[in-house]
């Protein structure tokens, strides 16, 4: 997607992502509450990322892909600023990933999402057929402090 010129552009380039921006939101996320400025730095220096920017090059949408560079992906961290949704930046960001050569030949990539179900099918995601083969372990509440007394 290409957004006329001076308002948004998408970059594959790491050293342009802003960690106040993207651990600013990602901390007070459903799926991430309180994580810790390092975790979010180091997921991020471990991934494929791309980054959404605003005029004056602010940075305004964030998107990471955990990889083992090879054969599989996982799509997390996707997020537009509030005042920037409804523009396509979120698919734009997604799209620049999965348009990746390494992506391109991964055999299984995955994401989960609480809300976004409709934006990932557009780009071609369908819900798990078979769910039996997945396994997981949840830890809730991670980064969260512990309340006192308990």
């Amino acid at each position: 997607m290409t957004f006329p010129p001076g308002t948004y552009r998408i970059s594959l380039d790491p050293s342009e992502l802003q960690f106040e921006v993207i651990h600013g939101y990602l901390s007070r996320s459903y799926w991430s509450p309180g994580i810790p400025r390092e975790v979010v730095e180091k997921a991020a220096r471990h991934s494929l990322c791309a980054g959404a920017y605003g005029p004056g090059g602010a940075q305004v949408g964030f998107a990471r892909m955990a990889t083992d560079h090879a054969t599989f992906g996982y799509l997390a961290d996707v997020f537009v600023l509030e005042e920037h949704r409804g523009l396509g930046l979120s698919r734009a960001m997604v799209k620049a990933l999965m348009d990746l050569p390494e992506v391109q030949g991964m055999r299984r990539l995955m994401l989960a999402t609480r809300d976004a179900h409709g934006l990932y099918a557009k780009l071609g995601w369908t819900p798990v057929t078979d769910p039996a083969p997945f396994m997981q372990i949840q830890r809730k509440n991670l980064y969260q402090a512990p309340e006192a007394g308990a």
